[in-house]
């Protein structure tokens, strides 16, 4: 279920901060779990009633972020629970929208019609003032809170569009936006966030045409380019890391990853090489790899050619491999 009243933001110099918290049952004696997880974290932090469904060992694990407009929280049960949020546990300022994201394919829940079974990576609209249950034989989710007067004007009848299938690319798209907002502190950068996961949350929703017009060219390309530049870190050693190869993963054209990488004032090829020397650099720094040729370092991290790689890395910062090695600069 998603959160109702998360943890409340505190401010500084009249600015509010972002504030992350978390929350598990691994450290707890076995019968501690249980009456834990429904006074803390199911009553107070997000206002449902918790029932575990089995006699089996119980495990739950949770973490949350909270920002000025926007709240997530991720859970993970490792046993059957049903979690129901009544009207007495309604909070009458609670005007939120929620999307619940199942990361299993494993929870059922019902809010105001038939009960819905959600498939792997889909999700459900979860309005937090109506009563709402949720039961599953175990979960791992994501739910991202918004309030509806900021969500409802972007879509064409958010409360009509309650389930939303896997494969949507603007929902896949949400846990990368979700991740930048986990890294940063600087108030206009989570702003900026904020409003690109309400582009995104619009486009699953179903936005309206001006809104869609909009958060394509805004929160949707930040977040493909997020995502591209997520998958050159995750294939950064490859050989075969190429804007072909990549484009192909993320299901754009090359055209259009050039297009990205154009707008942030460089190439894909000059950002490969960034990263790579980059990490080049921090293995040549740590002692742990002390023992290694510089020149199979260089191969490992996806050099192909080490005259190549001296000179850029040379130009770069201003030093040889051998020179960052000893600690000379």
């Amino acid at each position: 279920m998603s959160e109702s009243q998360g943890p409340k933001l505190k401010t500084k110099a009249g600015e509010a901060s972002p504030q992350a918290l978390s929350f598990s049952t691994r450290n707890l004696p076995e019968k501690e779990r249980v009456p834990y997880w429904r006074e803390v974290f199911g009553r107070h932090v997000i206002r449902v009633d918790f029932t575990p469904q089995s006699d089996a060992r119980f495990e739950a694990d949770a973490s949350l972020l909270s920002v000025p407009g926007l709240r997530a929280h991720w859970s993970v049960y490792k046993g059957a629970a049903q979690l129901r949020r009544t009207k007495d546990l309604i909070s009458q300022t609670d005007e939120d929208v929620a999307l619940l994201i199942d990361r299993k394919g494993s929870i059922r829940l019902s809010q105001r019609g038939p009960e819905v079974q959600l498939a792997r990576s889909s999700a459900v609209v979860v309005i937090h003032a109506e009563p709402a249950e949720m039961i599953f034989p175990r979960a791992d989710y994501t739910a991202i809170m918004a309030p509806l007067k900021a969500i409802a004007p972007l879509t064409r009848h958010v409360e009509d569009r309650r389930y939303i299938p896997a494969g949507t690319e603007a929902l896949a798209l949400l846990p990368t936006c979700l991740r930048m907002l986990r890294d940063v502190s600087d108030p206009r950068v989570i702003e900026r966030s904020v409003t690109y996961v309400y582009d995104l949350m619009a486009l699953a929703l179903g936005a309206t045409q001006e809104a869609a017009a909009i958060a394509n060219a805004r929160g949707m390309r930040i977040a493909r380019f997020q995502a591209v530049k997520a998958d050159i870190a995750a294939n950064l050693t490859s050989r075969d890391l190429s804007v072909t190869a990549v484009a192909l993963r993320q299901r754009v054209t090359p055209r259009y990853i050039h297009m990205l990488f154009d707008g942030a004032g460089t190439t894909f090829s000059q950002f490969v090489l960034a990263e790579r020397l980059a990490y080049v650099r921090r293995l040549l720094r740590d002692p742990r790899h002390a023992h290694q040729p510089i020149s199979a370092i260089a191969y490992d991290s996806g050099f192909g050619d080490l005259s190549h790689f001296n000179h850029a890395f040379r130009r770069r910062y201003g030093a040889t491999p051998s020179e960052v090695r000893r600690g000379e600069t």
